[in-house]
């Protein structure tokens, strides 16, 4: 006999399925059943959470996949949580691309359940439809009755949503940053900029975000110095390449900048070195 978890899990993907992205097919339960699977997928975390406590962080990746199976996919805010867990065992790990990727597929659930992204366009689903009517809500409340309603079960659940979008933002900024190179830095830096309007950062967290917002534009400045530089370099080798059965090289052309209008023109020069040399 099957158990629940084999029953309900996601199916996992066939190696011949890799080469095609396709969106996640979401198996909408019961009350009962999706309850169920929540509690079982808790308890795997838990067991995920301990393994992390012990510094086992592949065993925790892999038992937070389990959970991560067992929890139904539309649950976005459970499922952020777990992929967030999983980001900080790859932080741990020194495996920045993984940990990036993690956190932005918290992230991504977080934008979902918010509505910060974009609209999945299938609407029949009760618990979809329920979400929407709970953002049509706050949008006609007024500012003093949303921070009346803060103790509120809605206030608590948005509360956490921040908690955990402030966890994963964090995670993914250090990745980032770790990672290096021009676009990965400049990602870091809006994650902490986001971090830095956000008002629920511990004092510590605030502390970082705040170096980092220091330390990081020099060190993006220079990687797309150094980026730009190489691009330049392979152009030129390319353009040499081309050019030296003429007997010419990039040495031959030369941009000069019009200080009035700002804009280039190329210049010849017949006298400029060849490729040869």
């Amino acid at each position: 006999m099957s158990t629940r978890t084999e029953r309900f899990q996601r199916k996992g993907r066939d190696k011949n399925d890799e080469k095609v992205e396709e969106p996640e097919e979401i198996i909408r339960f019961s009350a009962e059943e999706e309850a169920a699977l929540v509690e079982e997928s808790n308890a795997v975390k838990k067991e995920a959470n301990d393994l992390f406590a012990k510094a086992s962080f592949q065993d925790a990746i892999a038992t937070y996949d389990k959970a991560l199976a067992t929890c139904p996919n539309y649950l976005e805010y459970e499922v952020a949580v777990l992929k967030s867990n999983v980001a900080a065992c790859h932080l741990k790990l020194e495996d920045w691309k993984e940990a990036v990727k993690a956190a932005s597929a918290a992230l991504d659930g977080l934008d979902r359940l918010q509505g910060r992204g974009k609209e999945s366009g299938s609407k029949e689903e009760e618990g979809a439809a329920k979400v929407e009517e709970e953002e049509a809500d706050e949008e006609i409340v007024s500012a003093g009755a949303a921070k009346a309603e803060d103790t509120s079960d809605k206030g608590k659940r948005e509360a956490d949503i921040e908690r955990i979008r402030g966890k994963a933002l964090m995670r993914r900024a250090r990745a980032r940053s770790e990672l290096g190179g021009w676009s990965s830095l400049q990602g870091a830096e809006e994650d902490y900029k986001t971090l830095a309007k956000m008002s629920n950062l511990s004092a510590a967290d605030r502390e970082i975000v705040q170096r980092q917002l220091i330390q990081l534009p020099p060190r993006t400045k220079a990687a797309q110095e150094k980026e730009m530089g190489e691009m330049m370099g392979k152009l030129k080798e390319l353009g040499n390449g081309i050019l030296k059965p003429f007997g010419l090289s990039t040495n031959n052309f030369q941009m000069q900048k019009d200080p009035t209008t700002g804009g280039y023109s190329m210049n010849f020069n017949q006298g400029g070195s060849s490729a040869s040399q």
